[in-house]
């Protein structure tokens, strides 16, 4: 997959639980879960912001693009 959640690395370094973050950002234990071990397909904006809120961190500190290999470009810029 290429959007690579950040989320537990994140949790680790503030040494926060997962059942924290979901109480203070008022958002169900299940979707931390999910965005913890990278198994959700989608997130609502709704639950970002109130994630980055909770954390202070921007939307890019959460998410990571990593393209899959096959999906780089043979060739670099054509023009």
């Amino acid at each position: 997959m290429p959007i690579k959640s950040n989320l537990s690395k994140i949790l680790g370094e503030r040494r926060i639980k997962m059942s924290e973050l979901a109480e203070n950002a008022g958002i169900a234990k299940n979707t931390v879960l999910s965005l913890y071990h990278e198994k959700a397909k989608g997130v609502t904006f709704d639950v970002l912001e109130k994630i980055c809120t909770t954390l202070d961190c921007q939307p890019g500190d959460l998410f990571e693009y990593i393209p899959d290999k096959e999906e780089a470009p043979t060739n670099a810029a054509q023009v």
